[in-house]
Protein backbone atom coordinates (compact mmCIF):
# COMPACT_ATOMS: atom_id res chain seq x y z
CA UNK A 1 0.00 0.00 0.00
CA UNK A 2 1.33 3.39 -0.98
CA UNK A 3 1.63 6.12 1.65
CA UNK A 4 0.97 9.51 0.08
CA UNK A 5 1.34 12.86 1.79
CA UNK A 6 -0.71 15.94 1.09
CA UNK A 7 0.43 19.38 2.16
CA UNK A 8 0.24 23.06 1.28
CA UNK A 9 0.40 26.42 2.94
CA UNK A 10 -2.28 27.53 5.37
CA UNK A 11 -5.43 28.40 3.43
CA UNK A 12 -4.36 26.51 0.30
CA UNK A 13 -7.38 24.18 0.41
CA UNK A 14 -5.83 20.93 1.68
CA UNK A 15 -8.98 19.95 3.56
CA UNK A 16 -11.21 20.56 0.53
CA UNK A 17 -8.94 18.41 -1.63
CA UNK A 18 -8.87 15.68 1.03
CA UNK A 19 -12.68 15.60 1.08
CA UNK A 20 -12.63 14.85 -2.65
CA UNK A 21 -10.18 11.98 -2.10
CA UNK A 22 -12.43 10.68 0.70
CA UNK A 23 -15.38 10.50 -1.69
CA UNK A 24 -13.19 8.18 -3.80
CA UNK A 25 -12.82 5.87 -0.79
CA UNK A 26 -9.30 6.93 0.16
CA UNK A 27 -8.70 7.11 3.93
CA UNK A 28 -7.11 10.31 5.21
CA UNK A 29 -4.95 10.71 8.29
CA UNK A 30 -5.41 14.32 9.44
CA UNK A 31 -2.13 14.92 11.28
CA UNK A 32 -3.05 18.29 12.78
CA UNK A 33 -6.34 16.99 14.18
CA UNK A 34 -4.63 13.90 15.60
CA UNK A 35 -1.89 16.06 17.12
CA UNK A 36 -4.52 18.11 18.97
CA UNK A 37 -6.25 14.94 20.17
CA UNK A 38 -2.99 13.38 21.35
CA UNK A 39 -2.08 16.58 23.20
CA UNK A 40 -5.24 16.09 25.26
CA UNK A 41 -5.40 12.30 25.53
CA UNK A 42 -1.77 11.37 26.24
CA UNK A 43 -0.66 11.90 29.83
CA UNK A 44 2.99 11.85 28.75
CA UNK A 45 2.45 14.60 26.18
CA UNK A 46 0.32 16.63 28.61
CA UNK A 47 3.03 16.63 31.27
CA UNK A 48 5.74 17.59 28.76
CA UNK A 49 3.64 20.45 27.39
CA UNK A 50 2.96 21.72 30.92
CA UNK A 51 6.72 21.70 31.58
CA UNK A 52 7.30 23.93 28.54
CA UNK A 53 4.19 26.15 28.61
CA UNK A 54 3.07 25.99 32.25
CA UNK A 55 -0.17 24.77 33.82
CA UNK A 56 -2.10 27.37 31.78
CA UNK A 57 -1.48 25.18 28.69
CA UNK A 58 -4.66 23.31 29.67
CA UNK A 59 -8.06 24.67 30.62
CA UNK A 60 -9.89 23.55 33.76
CA UNK A 61 -11.93 21.08 31.71
CA UNK A 62 -8.70 19.39 30.56
CA UNK A 63 -8.84 20.75 27.03
CA UNK A 64 -5.84 22.33 25.37
CA UNK A 65 -5.56 26.10 25.81
CA UNK A 66 -4.60 26.61 22.17
CA UNK A 67 -4.48 30.42 22.31
CA UNK A 68 -2.06 30.32 25.26
CA UNK A 69 0.26 27.83 23.56
CA UNK A 70 0.09 29.52 20.15
CA UNK A 71 0.75 32.94 21.70
CA UNK A 72 3.99 31.65 23.18
CA UNK A 73 5.08 29.20 20.47
CA UNK A 74 4.63 31.54 17.51
CA UNK A 75 6.58 34.32 19.19
CA UNK A 76 9.38 32.16 20.64
CA UNK A 77 11.27 29.87 18.21
CA UNK A 78 12.78 27.83 21.07
CA UNK A 79 9.37 27.06 22.55
CA UNK A 80 8.02 26.17 19.11
CA UNK A 81 10.93 23.77 18.61
CA UNK A 82 10.26 22.19 22.00
CA UNK A 83 6.57 21.78 21.15
CA UNK A 84 7.42 20.17 17.82
CA UNK A 85 9.91 17.82 19.52
CA UNK A 86 7.13 16.65 21.86
CA UNK A 87 4.29 16.34 19.35
CA UNK A 88 5.86 15.30 16.01
CA UNK A 89 7.29 11.92 17.14
CA UNK A 90 3.97 11.03 18.81
CA UNK A 91 2.04 11.89 15.65
CA UNK A 92 4.50 9.91 13.50
CA UNK A 93 3.91 6.81 15.65
CA UNK A 94 0.14 7.36 15.68
CA UNK A 95 0.15 7.69 11.88
CA UNK A 96 2.17 4.49 11.50
CA UNK A 97 -0.27 2.63 13.77
CA UNK A 98 -3.22 3.97 11.75
CA UNK A 99 -1.54 3.09 8.44
CA UNK A 100 -1.11 -0.52 9.56
CA UNK A 101 -4.91 -0.87 9.84
CA UNK A 102 -5.70 0.35 6.30
CA UNK A 103 -6.46 -1.88 3.31
CA UNK A 104 -6.87 0.51 0.35
CA UNK A 105 -4.37 0.80 -2.55
CA UNK A 106 -3.06 4.01 -0.99
CA UNK A 107 -3.70 6.36 1.92
CA UNK A 108 -3.22 10.08 2.39
CA UNK A 109 -1.53 11.77 5.32
CA UNK A 110 -2.62 15.42 5.45
CA UNK A 111 -0.24 17.74 7.28
CA UNK A 112 0.55 21.43 6.94
CA UNK A 113 4.12 20.82 8.15
CA UNK A 114 4.84 17.62 6.22
CA UNK A 115 8.21 18.86 4.98
CA UNK A 116 9.08 20.95 8.03
CA UNK A 117 8.52 18.00 10.39
CA UNK A 118 10.53 15.62 8.22
CA UNK A 119 7.63 13.16 8.13
CA UNK A 120 7.58 13.29 4.32
CA UNK A 121 10.61 10.98 4.33
CA UNK A 122 8.39 8.03 5.36
CA UNK A 123 6.00 8.58 2.44
CA UNK A 124 6.03 7.30 -1.14
CA UNK A 125 4.91 10.54 -2.82
CA UNK A 126 3.77 14.05 -1.93
CA UNK A 127 0.87 16.12 -3.24
CA UNK A 128 1.15 19.85 -2.69
CA UNK A 129 -1.99 21.99 -2.85
CA UNK A 130 -1.07 25.45 -4.12
CA UNK A 131 -2.82 28.81 -3.98
CA UNK A 132 -1.14 32.23 -4.13
CA UNK A 133 -0.29 33.87 -0.82
CA UNK A 134 -2.76 36.76 -1.22
CA UNK A 135 -5.63 34.34 -1.84
CA UNK A 136 -4.59 32.14 1.10
CA UNK A 137 -4.39 35.21 3.35
CA UNK A 138 -7.91 36.25 2.39
CA UNK A 139 -9.28 32.73 2.94
CA UNK A 140 -7.72 32.31 6.38
CA UNK A 141 -8.80 35.76 7.55
CA UNK A 142 -12.39 34.93 6.54
CA UNK A 143 -12.29 31.36 7.90
CA UNK A 144 -10.67 32.14 11.26
CA UNK A 145 -11.80 35.72 11.79
CA UNK A 146 -8.13 36.57 12.29
CA UNK A 147 -6.40 39.83 11.45
CA UNK A 148 -3.87 40.11 8.66
CA UNK A 149 -0.82 40.39 10.92
CA UNK A 150 -1.71 37.21 12.83
CA UNK A 151 -2.25 35.22 9.65
CA UNK A 152 0.95 36.52 8.04
CA UNK A 153 2.86 35.57 11.20
CA UNK A 154 1.57 31.99 10.87
CA UNK A 155 2.31 31.92 7.13
CA UNK A 156 5.85 33.12 7.69
CA UNK A 157 6.50 30.15 10.01
CA UNK A 158 5.78 27.73 7.14
CA UNK A 159 8.10 26.66 4.36
CA UNK A 160 7.86 28.95 1.30
CA UNK A 161 5.45 27.81 -1.42
CA UNK A 162 8.16 27.42 -4.06
CA UNK A 163 10.12 25.04 -1.82
CA UNK A 164 7.02 22.88 -1.29
CA UNK A 165 6.27 22.90 -5.01
CA UNK A 166 9.84 21.87 -5.85
CA UNK A 167 9.63 18.91 -3.44
CA UNK A 168 6.18 17.76 -4.60
CA UNK A 169 5.52 14.76 -6.82
CA UNK A 170 2.07 16.13 -7.71
CA UNK A 171 0.63 19.67 -7.57
CA UNK A 172 -3.02 20.63 -7.28
CA UNK A 173 -3.66 24.29 -8.10
CA UNK A 174 -6.51 25.75 -6.06
CA UNK A 175 -7.01 29.26 -7.43
CA UNK A 176 -10.58 28.75 -8.63
CA UNK A 177 -9.49 28.79 -12.29
CA UNK A 178 -9.15 25.02 -12.78
CA UNK A 179 -11.71 22.75 -11.07
CA UNK A 180 -10.30 20.59 -8.28
CA UNK A 181 -12.15 17.34 -9.05
CA UNK A 182 -10.44 16.64 -12.42
CA UNK A 183 -7.04 17.38 -10.86
CA UNK A 184 -7.74 14.95 -8.00
CA UNK A 185 -9.05 12.29 -10.40
CA UNK A 186 -5.88 12.46 -12.52
CA UNK A 187 -3.69 11.90 -9.45
CA UNK A 188 -6.01 9.20 -8.12
CA UNK A 189 -5.84 7.25 -11.39
CA UNK A 190 -2.08 7.61 -11.53
CA UNK A 191 -1.72 6.27 -7.98
CA UNK A 192 -4.03 3.35 -8.69
CA UNK A 193 -2.18 2.43 -11.87
CA UNK A 194 1.42 2.86 -10.71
Amino acid sequence: MKKIGITGGIGSGKTTVCKIFETLGIPIYYADDRAKALMVQSESIRSQIKEVFGEAAYLENGMLHRAHIAGIAFSNPDKLSQLNAIVHPAVAQDAADWQATQTTPYTLKEAALLFESGSYRALDAIITVYAPKALRLKRVMQRDGADEAAVLNRMNKQMPDMDKLNLADFVITNTGEEPLIPQVLRIHQHLLNS
